[in-house]
């Protein structure tokens, strides 16, 4: 009934989407099947987008050439840039958005993505012939078939809802789990494990007092994710409110401890570590009487507030009696009950940096399939898998990501070298090279990749190259303008940092911690007159690269280190059993997992640095 397909999507979440919308736009014909054409791109959770690494991921997708952060835009209530009172490396954008128009504008981009089509039904099966993937048979009975599969699950394989003592069947709340799947690729040889994750409960805002709770507003000069001139900052905000549990509300939670299905040992899957529900931060810090309460607005025309804070899998009559005793709670009226829910992932040391699985050719895992928490996870793996699939069924060169060319080449390193046993999800401390890899440089270091793809237009690599040239002359000037104690000591006097004696270039006094550029221009007007015909980023990005200098060229020197044992490859039939001079862990794991290269090898858990000296003899190294 449907036609052939260069590449077959499953699911329609975050992952699916980047999945579908990049190997359409690369020119792959691509069918995105989804169980609910009106839950496209649903947040499943909170309704918002980036955050601490998580900002990063969203404009490295939007540099690439994704959607993500066009979408996000697009449907901003609110925009704020974290740690901004820490360096440039920490600070990290963050949009409250609109549920419902953050679901539409996602279709309506993909609706307008040449090449993706849609069909609404459940894979309950892969089909594959020699080895390699050949179609998929849906719920209806229907066989498609296909070049390549990109399966993005979410929480739906064999999904489990528990709230209480009760528990049913479900890959969302009002939504059928996956069956068939999960024991079809186990029947193939995978491994397979569970994971758990939460949500809290929906409030109808009108029964809120706000007056009890503190306002937290959005920024001022509101920033937004996308390079491109797609679109605009966010005019008007919406404001969240902050809160906070007390000693009764843990006292009333503690009651409902002995139905809970954490407690109970009826949850075999681990939730995520940084995201505990509320039941787990009073029994894992049960010396703190208060835990924080974000209250943040489902969208622009809703009174459905989500209660980020408290994820719980309680019963429901607990829920609303620990809730009714938050401050500005007193009178909350419930929309539905927070719960948690259990489903299988697939340990993604079962997969190539591709994405693509070492036993099946031309099948893809991305987002929770392969054990990672977070849309914005989800999206980059999305967007990787789909680029990928294109380029193996078009025998092109697959694309991939280092450590130190971005936060997604981190993640997707981390996934299938090191594996997880706990939802994943990214923070800064996982790169190496986080000074390097920040959110207002993403567009430089991966745009002209992008480009080279056929994602990136070349409207937004000319501006890319227009913003390295004016950062690059921005600080040309700064190395060459001189400043005399006359000009700049007043200033410096008032900031209480040393005066100078002499003439100084202006890149050394703004390597200073207390200076920055808009207070040199309103202190020195020649300053303020060189630099008028440069726009704010690429100011900002030539005095994050004067401030910064030091630390960059080092980080530098340290990816040169790295990439000498990244550059040395490991051929395909390599035979990892034969070498008995490697310890017997190290033989196990590096034939399960068959590492591309010694960079990849050596991070490896249980690979020790005398079974990398051994490969490089073997190598010819």
């Amino acid at each position: 009934m449907l036609k052939k397909y260069d590449i077959i999507v499953v699911g329609a979440g975050h992952a699916g989407c980047e999945a579908a919308a990049a190997a359409a736009n690369l020119g792959s014909s691509v069918l995105l099947i989804t169980t609910d054409m009106g839950k496209i791109a649903q947040m499943s959770c909170n309704p918002a987008m980036g955050g601490v690494a998580k900002g990063q991921i969203v404009r490295e997708i939007d540099a690439l050439g994704g959607y993500s952060g066009i979408v996000s835009d697009l449907s901003t209530i609110q925009f704020r840039m974290l740690n901004l009172s820490k360096g440039p490396a920490m600070w990290s954008p963050r949009s409250q958005n609109d549920r419902m128009l953050f679901s539409s504008c996602w279709r309506e981009m993909l609706e307008k993505t040449k090449n993706v089509d849609f069909w609404q039904d459940t894979v309950k099966e892969i089909v594959v012939s020699g080895g390699r993937l050949s179609a998929v048979k849906t719920g209806l009975g229907i066989e498609i078939k296909s070049d390549s599969v990109v399966l993005t699950n979410g929480t739906f394989l064999n999904g489990i809802i528990h709230i209480g003592r009760k528990q049913f069947g479900g890959g969302r709340m009002s939504d059928a789990a996956v069956y068939g799947i999960t024991e079809q690729l186990l029947g193939l040889g995978f491994e397979s494990g569970r994971m758990k994750t939460g949500t809290p409960p929906r409030v109808d805002g009108r029964s809120l007092n706000y007056e009890k709770m503190e306002v937290q507003p959005g920024d001022e000069s509101p920033g937004k994710f996308s390079f491109s001139d797609e679109t605009v900052p966010v005019k008007n905000q919406r404001p969240c409110w902050i809160t906070y549990t007390n000693p009764e509300v843990h006292d009333i939670l503690k009651t409902g401890f002995d139905d809970s299905p954490m407690y109970a040992g009826r949850i075999r899957g681990l939730g995520p570590r940084y995201c505990p529900s509320i039941e787990d931060k009073i029994n894992r810090f049960a010396e703190r009487d208060r835990h924080q309460i974000f209250v943040e607005p489902e969208g622009w025309n809703t009174v459905e507030i989500y209660v980020n804070g408290f994820s719980t899998s309680l019963s429901e009559s607990v829920q609303i009696k620990a809730l009714q005793k938050i401050p500005g709670f007193e009178n909350a009226k419930m929309f539905r009950p927070g719960y948690a829910i259990e489903y299988d992932y697939f340990p993604p040391t079962q997969l190539k940096p591709t994405l693509e699985t070492h036993l099946i050719d031309n099948l893809y895992f991305a987002g929770q399939i392969n054990g990672t928490t977070g849309y914005e996870e989800a999206a980059c793996q999305g967007l990787m898998a789909g680029i990928n699939a294109h380029q193996k069924i078009k025998e092109k060169e697959p694309f991939i990501l280092k450590r130190s060319d971005a936060y997604i080449g981190v993640l997707i390193d981390d996934l299938v070298n090191k594996g997880t046993d706990e939802p994943y999800r990214m923070f800064t401390s996982r790169a190496e090279f986080r000074i390097m890899l920040r959110q207002d440089n993403a567009d430089i270091r991966l745009t002209e990749a992008g480009s080279g793809l056929g994602l990136a237009s070349e409207k937004r690599l000319e501006k890319t190259k227009k913003k390295i040239r004016a950062a690059e002359d921005i600080v040309a000037y700064f190395k060459k303008t001189s400043v005399s104690p006359g000009e700049i000591n007043p200033m410096l006097s008032d900031l209480e940092t040393s005066e100078i004696k002499q003439n100084y270039k202006l890149d050394a006094i703004l390597s200073r911690p207390q200076i920055d550029i808009a207070a040199l221009c309103k202190r020195i007007p020649s300053i303020e007159n060189a630099l008028r015909q440069y726009d704010k980023e690429s100011i900002l990005q030539a005095e994050i690269i004067i401030k910064y200098e030091g630390y960059l060229e080092k980080e530098k020197i340290l990816v040169e280190k790295m990439g000498r044992l990244e550059n040395v490859k490991i051929y395909d039939s390599f035979d990892f059993l034969s070498i008995k001079s490697l310890s017997k862990e190290a033989r196990e794991k590096l034939s399960k997992q068959r590492p591309g290269t010694l960079g990849q090898a050596a991070r490896i858990s249980g690979i020790s640095p005398a079974d990398i000296s051994i490969l490089m003899v073997h190598l010819g190294r």
